[in-house]
């Protein structure tokens, strides 16, 4: 599911998903080197986070990988490099509830590097969690629609991983 509200920078899109899992489980998965690295980042990449400071003002860094002979060809043709080391800033932690962070957008060619802001919400809910992930808008209409593809190919990661958990995705 994608909706856009506007912001007063740029427009925000959202992505919700539900559980058959405890709040405390989803949060594990957002929240620590194993859990991200179990599911973070496209379909087609690997990350291997390389460090973790959760905290409002801690950071997030991690390499991600392109894999996928899909996602190489890609970066290949972008003349983007197959490894690129990310980093998101966490502006807000409250466990198990919130996250929201700030990602600095500098790998796209030619385009200035500015941020772009993300909200994850954790909802507990009678069959499990509902998780809710909001993110801006990116530069122009292509790399925003690139964006929720790849949020969404990140969520069906996780949805394949609590399903191999043997815990139900019902959204």
């Amino acid at each position: 599911m994608m909706a856009a509200t506007t912001g007063t920078a740029r427009a925000q899109f959202s992505i919700q998903r539900e559980y058959a899992a405890s709040i405390d489980e989803a949060w594990t998965l957002w929240t620590t080197k194993a859990g991200i690295e179990s599911w973070w980042g496209p379909e087609g990449f690997e990350v291997d986070v390389t460090a973790l400071d959760l905290r409002a003002g801690g950071e997030l860094a991690y390499r991600m990988t392109a894999v996928g002979p899909e996602q190489v060809a890609f970066m290949k043709q972008a003349g983007m490099p197959l490894t690129t080391v990310c980093k998101v800033t966490y502006v807000e932690v409250s466990p198990p509830r919130r996250l929201a962070y700030i990602t600095l957008t500098d790998f796209v060619p030619g385009v200035t590097p500015y941020e772009v802001a993300t909200v994850v919400e954790f909802r507990a809910t009678s069959g499990g969690v509902q998780v809710t992930l909001a993110f801006d808008a990116m530069h122009d209409d292509v790399w925003t629609e690139r964006a929720r593809a790849g949020h969404e190919g990140q969520l069906r990661k996780l949805d394949a991983l609590f399903t191999a958990q043997g815990k139900a995705v019902r959204s």
